[in-house]
């Protein structure tokens, strides 16, 4: 019954949008409505107010880490851990508060992963951070961490669960970056600039 109702509680706190809760607290419009639609961070950037953007980025990760960090705490075995994990991230990508249409997953999976272990999320965000250095664009400094993410679990983590975890996380990630990924080998993905 506990592990259910881990289970439950991570996709319905996955399914509360901090991107659309922090637009409408600070006046800005919908992002599903304005540039690329996703409700995530990035887009709400875009808009040129960078603490709405901050704001979405820590509440989208700390979703992910919280519920997999106290399910982590209440004696929950490593197999339910990992489920909760993966109904946190579901609940940010097809919410049930918002239609089933969500964001891409990114922040909430970098949560999922530093309460897996600091040192996998530390190695997941600094090679965003290099490729996003290098390159300017989210969405392929995203798809080059989820990559490495699962190699970071099984090299770093007594249970191989989370590296498979981190693995699965991976493939829903690229599953939703795949209008990105179209726009990255056309060359036609705009990225921020330097």
């Amino acid at each position: 019954m506990l592990q259910a109702a881990f289970i439950i509680l991570g996709y319905l706190l996955g399914s509360i949008s901090f991107g659309i809760l922090m637009s409408k607290a600070f006046g800005l419009p919908d992002p599903r409505t304005v540039g690329s639609g996703n409700i995530g961070a990035t887009n709400i950037a875009r808009s040129g107010k960078r603490l709405p953007a901050i704001l979405t980025l820590f509440g989208d990760a700390g979703k992910g880490w919280l519920v997999v960090f106290f399910s982590q705490h209440y004696g929950i075995s490593d197999a339910y851990i990992c489920a909760v994990a993966l109904a946190v991230f579901l609940g940010h990508c097809y919410p049930i508060f918002y239609g089933f249409t969500g964001g891409k997953g990114v922040a909430t999976a970098a949560g999922i992963l530093f309460a897996f272990s600091v040192w996998m999320g530390l190695i997941v965000i600094a090679v965003w951070l290099i490729v996003f250095a290098v390159t300017r664009i989210s969405s392929l400094s995203a798809l080059i961490a989820s990559v490495v993410s699962p190699f970071a679990g099984w090299y770093l983590l007594t249970y191989n669960g989370y590296g498979t975890t981190a693995l699965i996380l991976a493939v829903l990630l690229i599953w939703r970056h795949k209008s990105n990924i179209q726009k990255l080998l056309a060359g036609t993905e705009t990225g921020f600039k330097k």
